[in-house]
């Protein structure tokens, strides 16, 4: 395949670069607002439906807009989730309740579907093979640079002006991107025309949406074994079924099975699967223990978060440029060793915890996943051609996308049942003061206001119930991470090598050429 880097492919980069920065620097901003927002509007029983409602419409999106991207040109569709997830910015800064915000968050979700896989496929098009290494650890990097000012622009923002403009700020950003990719990015009109597996894709999207809100309603609004509970499980499992004959029947199958196959494209989704789900246990529930158990503001859950993510740009960076050099398992297996202690010691936090300690949990965590950002994209595609790169790209983030999904509704759940379980048995007696709080709404430990207006001896027994809680969270997040670090050593000797990946990639070939290939000019 042909590469052309020209004058204004710096700028393309750039462009690329700053879309996936706007995509996931809006899951940190909301990561450290959730206690001031949920402080304001309350819900926090439903809290964790403001994350998964933007991961659910980004995953339903990815494998469809990859798949429209290799038929009718990927520039359209970035621009289309740019657009969109401008959109869906404007509309969450206009919330004015938690179930609102989670809606216009899957507006957000959407254009975010197109907006990472696109972005990565385009600098795999337009990329020379020997810089896709320094590249790539600068896309994964973008990850954690990302998640620094997230955090710090999203307490600031929320401490001094208004929760709203965390959504907001989104606007000019997008705008920028989306002028630089219009003048910029030209790329080839020879595209292969595809059906799209669109039974396959609401079928698995069904599936998940099923498995996700039995998982959120199980043991709070509905009995385990109430009819509709079990229909939500009967519904899972009868479309995941007919997914799996629907994807062995279809012609451009939504996910291509056949990829699997693949060792090391097979042992990188599921390393990424399983540590994505711990690592967004981390990201969103450290702000809440900071201000609801150790009564911070929205600035100092930003402040904590700051070290997790410096730490994760310097081993996804670290990671890009070792990839030539050492195996994607030595990375992987040695980066992982050290999330594992990160989310042990995380299991250890208490009332009594300094903010040192927090730091020092959170920047393990940070220099455990950071690599997995660059290693991992890099090595879901290695030895690939050109006509399957879209498709293994969108199915990686679509399913490191739906592992994230999964583990914030599955720990929200864990914690959920965790602090009502601890409330019930501290207030058993009957001595929990009148009116002052709903057992199963301590929301009320986000807001300073309403926190102030407690009895200490009920705010202590609180506090405490409410770090329970978390750290039985954190405890389970141990085994996703002993499942990445298993996945992780399977993945063989494989390296990026370019001499070694070129004959995958040479031009003109009978699987390519009815692709077409992306230039810059």
């Amino acid at each position: 395949m042909k590469q052309q880097t020209q004058s204004k492919l710096p700028v393309v980069i750039a462009a690329l670069l700053l879309g996936i920065l706007m995509a996931s620097m809006d899951n940190s901003i909301v990561a450290t607002a959730m206690g001031s927002i949920v402080g304001e509007i309350g819900g926090m029983d439903k809290f964790v439906w403001v994350t998964s409602a933007y991961m659910v419409a980004e995953m339903a999106g990815m494998p469809i807009f990859g798949k429209l991207s290799d038929m009718y040109g990927r520039k359209r569709f970035f621009v289309f989730g740019i657009i969109l997830f401008m959109i869906g910015s404007a509309l969450c800064g206009t919330a004015q309740s938690i179930t609102q915000l989670a809606l216009y968050r899957a507006v957000q979700g959407i254009g975010g579907g197109a907006l990472v896989p696109i972005a990565f496929t385009i600098m795999y098009d337009a990329v020379p093979l020997e810089k896709r290494g320094k590249l790539g650890g600068l896309f994964g990097a973008v990850f954690g640079i990302s998640s620094i000012f997230g955090p710090l622009v999203g307490a600031y923002i929320t401490e001094y002006i208004a929760w709203q403009w965390n959504f907001y700020i989104n606007l000019p950003l997008g705008l920028t991107a989306l002028l630089m990719i219009v003048l910029c990015y030209k790329e080839s009109h020879e595209h292969s025309k595809q059906p799209i597996d669109w039974a396959g894709a609401f079928t698995f999207l069904g599936a998940v949406v099923c498995l996700m809100f039995a998982l959120e309603l199980g043991g709070k609004q509905l009995a385990w074994g109430s009819p509709e509970m079990l229909s939500l499980f009967g519904g899972f499992a009868l479309l995941s079924v007919l997914f799996l004959f629907l994807e062995t029947k279809a012609k451009e199958p939504i996910i291509t099975f056949r990829l699997f196959k693949n060792r090391i494209y097979s042992t990188s989704i599921l390393t990424g699967f399983f540590s994505g789900a711990s690592f967004i246990a981390a990201s969103v529930y450290i702000p809440i223990f900071i201000q609801g158990v150790l009564g911070g503001s929205a600035t100092s859950s930003g402040m904590v978060l700051l070290p997790m993510m410096v730490s994760s740009v310097i081993t996804a960076t670290l990671g890009g440029n070792l990839m030539s050099r050492f195996s994607y398992r030595s990375i992987m297996v040695s980066s992982l060793a050290v999330l594992t202690a990160g989310v042990a010691l995380l299991a250890t936090l208490g009332p009594d915890s300094s903010r040192l300690q927090v730091t020092v949990d959170m920047i393990l965590v940070g220099l455990g996943i950071g690599a997995s950002f660059s290693v991992l994209s890099n090595a879901s595609i290695h030895g690939l051609s050109y006509r399957q790169r879209g498709t293994a790209s969108s199915t990686f983030n679509f399913l490191r996308s739906l592992g994230m999904t999964l583990g914030i509704t599955i720990f929200g759940m864990i914690q959920n049942h965790a602090f009502s379980a601890k409330m019930g048995e501290m207030f058993s007696g009957g001595d929990q003061a009148p009116g002052v709080l709903a057992v199963n709404d301590p929301h009320v430990l986000l807001s300073e206001q309403t926190r102030s207006g407690i009895p200490g001896a009920v705010l202590e027994k609180v506090t405490g119930a409410l770090s329970s809680s978390i750290a039985v969270t954190f405890a389970w997040a141990l085994l996703p991470v002993l499942l990445a670090c298993a996945a992780s050593m399977l993945m063989g000797k494989a390296k990026l090598d370019a001499g070694a990946q070129a004959d995958s990639e040479s031009e003109p070939s009978e699987e390519n050429k009815d692709y077409g290939y992306s230039t810059v000019s």
